[in-house]
């Protein structure tokens, strides 16, 4: 008997897809759901008799589920890294480094090997990819992620957890900006939200082939974003009037820990442009007791002037991935 503190998950980078690899980082992790999974195949052949089956047989090993926690500087660069597929990585001065992820144009992104301990068991799943991301921030908490990924089946690993320091990322951390382009965001007035939830959802399919009951591969299809804010309403400019006017805006979500100083002057910082998002439905509660506020969903599309959809640049001090 245990509790759920007591799991520990570990992620790395691999060198060739499919061979596992030992953790770069072991996540302080929230929960962990990455089970080992079966499907079976039940005969339907009848021997004169009227029960539905007489046998069953194991058709499809694979694994998968979900990992949530606090998003943090240097590890959760492994989570953008499979979900964008592409990283550049360049000194931003001193021992800070800027890593620029962009969306790979190609269906097999970076694939990662987990490793799942707790009392009873310790396992390690090769060509674990991202099939989701999901970023949230809410007044008065961590920024959080949820990842949704696919691996191969889990066999028995060895390795011994070992943490490293890393820095958080809470609410007050956050600066959220509209702009007709992304030229014009750095420039932008900030916009004050209460929540947002940013989430890419990759498609990703099980590449199942004759002569194994393992998938030989995951391909990730389409790459879509989409998300959530949830603000007062305190005017029809920020929102309201840009969805019924059916206008397309480039967004910016900055997370900056200001408290913490890295390299000689630089924060750990996390920030996620978005060139052109439309928002595609508005809605507002108005209780007779409450500070009437707002809900806008958004959709992100590619930009054929600035050749994207979404970048991500993470601040730290890792030199690369």
């Amino acid at each position: 008997m245990f509790i759920g503190r007591k799991y520990q998950v570990g992620i790395g980078k691999e060198a060739t897809r499919g061979t596992a690899v030992v953790p770069t980082f072991w996540l302080p992790k929230l929960e962990v759901s990455v089970e080992n999974k079966e499907q079976y195949l039940d005969s339907e052949a009848s021997m004169g008799n009227i029960h539905d089956s007489d046998l069953a047989r194991i058709v499809k090993e694979w694994s998968e589920g979900e990992i949530t926690g606090h998003v943090r500087d240097k590890s959760f660069g492994l989570f953008l890294l499979s979900a964008f597929g592409a990283v550049s990585s360049a000194v931003k001065e001193t021992t800070a480094y800027n890593h620029t992820f962009t969306v790979a144009n190609a269906n097999n992104h970076q694939s990662l090997t987990v490793e799942v301990k707790n009392d009873l068991e310790q396992l390690k799943y090769a060509r674990a990819v991202l099939n989701s991301l999901k970023i949230s921030a809410q007044v008065g908490k961590f920024v959080e992620f949820a990842v949704g990924m696919k691996a191969i089946k889990g066999v028995t690993a060895a390795n011994t957890p070992a943490y490293v320091t890393e820095n958080e990322f809470i609410s007050k951390n956050i600066t959220f900006k509209t702009a007709t382009n992304i030229a014009g965001l750095a420039a932008a007035s900030a916009i004050s939200v209460k929540s947002i939830e940013l989430s890419i959802d990759k498609n990703v399919d099980d590449l199942e082939v004759l002569g194994s009951v393992a998938p030989a591969d995951y391909a990730n299809k389409e790459f879509k974003v989409e998300g959530v804010i949830e603000a007062s309403f305190e005017n029809l400019a920020d929102f309201k009037a840009v969805f019924e006017a059916g206008t397309l805006k480039a967004m910016r979500i900055d997370i900056t820990n200001s408290d913490v100083t890295i390299g000689a002057t630089s924060n750990p910082e996390l920030k996620i442009d978005l060139a052109s998002v439309s928002f595609q439905d508005w809605s507002r509660k108005s209780g007779n007791g409450e500070i009437v506020s707002q809900t806008i969903k958004f959709k992100a599309h590619y930009s054929l002037a600035d050749t994207k959809m979404i970048e991500a640049v993470l601040t730290n001090l890792q030199t690369a991935y």
